[in-house]
């Protein structure tokens, strides 16, 4: 029988992942830059640092609960997802660099428990 984590298992663990990724660049742009390369449109690295950090703050708040919200699986896995894919484009086009692959499996891996922690309490 294959184990599943439990959705509050995974949105504790996406959510504390996505509250320091997001506040990452806001806090220290110096060593960002460093890891993942310098970058033109800072507000723009500003942009998805906020929305990343309120996404992490919503799985957080989600996880306290004792049943998951659809809202929550599709904000969980449509994020990971979505930045999983902006990752492949981008490490493909050669506008960021290859550590973002790292990210990329991390976002898949997100996506896929979510969808296995859903089928298990339906």
């Amino acid at each position: 029988m294959e184990k599943t984590l439990s959705w509050q298992k995974l949105a504790r663990a996406q959510g504390p992942f996505y509250v320091a990724t997001g506040l990452w660049p806001l806090l220290h742009r110096k060593s960002f830059e460093a890891v993942t390369g310098p970058k033109k449109d800072w507000w723009l690295v500003q942009t998805v640092g906020v929305l990343v950090t309120a996404i992490g703050a919503s799985l957080l708040a989600a996880a306290r609960k004792e049943r998951s919200d659809p809202e929550t699986v599709i904000l969980a896995t449509g994020s990971a997802l979505g930045l999983a894919g902006i990752d492949a484009v981008h490490v493909s086009r050669r506008t960021i660099r290859p550590v973002y692959l790292a990210d990329m499996v991390v976002e898949l891996f997100l996506a896929y428990a979510w969808k296995q922690a859903h089928r298990t309490t339906q």
